[in-house]
């Protein structure tokens, strides 16, 4: 979720669901180390429960990151085996990680030396011809032996030539059956599973097999698929806000980042699927799109962005 899940996206889903953990950008070990460390690590504490994405394959340049990300409050540190493009290959990070496990073993090892909060591993079930069941297994095992207990697998192998990251998010064939696997292999392990999930419905079907569900761009493009999250998954009593009170709330917010000099398209990206699949959604996005790079007050333009969307209809009571 690079360029997508930033802090100003974060805060918005937070506003959406309080209990679901949430993950950073992947951020490379020499963008962390050498550039601006600030920014990189900057989150709001209502963000809790969050993880950081880290990108890498240095044990030393890990371990070094990793310990920043402890002292800067998060929760969890989460090591990317298992994104394909080809600028994270070039990286020698990523997907083409899963060819060497003992690396990462000792990737996960160091990081798990210099911090003191979990650092868990995402990956895919495999890369290029390396995608038997077996070779899944053995990295999740040469891993966990390391002291790693959490594994977020996305359920497709991923092809380091020949597709773009985009197609390898769609082309290679969602495989869930082996992920369920795993659960059933490493019982002691967290295994979550990722990819094509878009709805509760279907991250309540998985977790009759597995300990967990990871939503990506399918929270990002219709985000308020989360706001019966807390109370189905987590049990919370806490009604889930409406959509207008999630808008005003991020109003509230947006004044504050304005003021310290964030122009606001670079807040407002982020919300253009708040009311997918409501009527008035498209006005709502082209509203949004339009006009937040205009120079206007911040309340005005969150006034005028509610107005482009027509009013729920008034509940009828005493009717079958």
């Amino acid at each position: 979720m690079m360029d997508y899940t930033d802090r100003f996206c974060r805060y918005f889903l937070r506003l959406i669901t309080k209990n679901t953990l949430l993950y950073t950008e992947m951020v490379t070990t020499g963008a962390l180390i050498h550039g601006d460390k600030d920014r990189f690590l900057r989150f709001d504490s209502c963000e809790h429960p969050i993880a950081f994405q880290l990108g890498g394959s240095d044990p030393g340049a890990l371990a070094r990151c990793a310990k920043l990300v402890d002292h800067a409050g998060y929760d969890e540190v989460n090591l990317n085996c298992g994104c394909p493009s080809d600028k994270v290959q070039t990286g020698n990070f990523g997907a083409c990680l899963m060819k060497t496990p003992q690396l990462v073993a000792d990737c996960v090892s160091a990081m798990l030396d210099a911090c003191s909060i979990p650092v868990t591993v995402k990956n895919r079930l495999g890369v290029d011809d390396m995608d038997s069941y077996g070779s899944l297994a053995d990295f999740v095992g040469t891993l966990s032996e390391k002291g790693c207990k959490v594994f977020i697998v996305h359920a497709r192998k991923a092809w380091l030539q020949g597709l773009s990251p985009k197609e390898n998010r769609e082309v290679p064939p969602l495989i869930y059956e082996r992920v369920y696997q795993l659960k059933r292999d490493f019982p002691h392990l967290e295994i979550i599973i990722n990819g094509g999930i878009g709805s509760l419905d279907e991250a309540e079907r998985h977790l009759h097999n597995v300990d967990g569900v990871m939503v990506g761009r399918a929270a990002y493009h219709d985000p308020f698929i989360l706001s019966a999250a807390d109370k189905r998954l987590f049990g919370a009593a806490t009604p889930a806000p409406s959509r207008k009170e999630v808008l005003s709330d991020f109003a509230r917010y947006a004044q504050t980042q304005v003021d310290e000099g964030i122009r606001l398209n670079h807040l407002t990206r982020h919300i253009l699927g708040l009311y997918a699949g409501q009527p008035g959604a498209r006005r709502f996005r082209r509203y949004i799109s339009e006009n937040a790079w205009r120079p206007m007050h911040v309340a005005d333009f969150f006034a005028q962005a509610a107005q482009s969307v027509p009013p729920a209809p008034s509940r009828i009571y005493g009717e079958e």
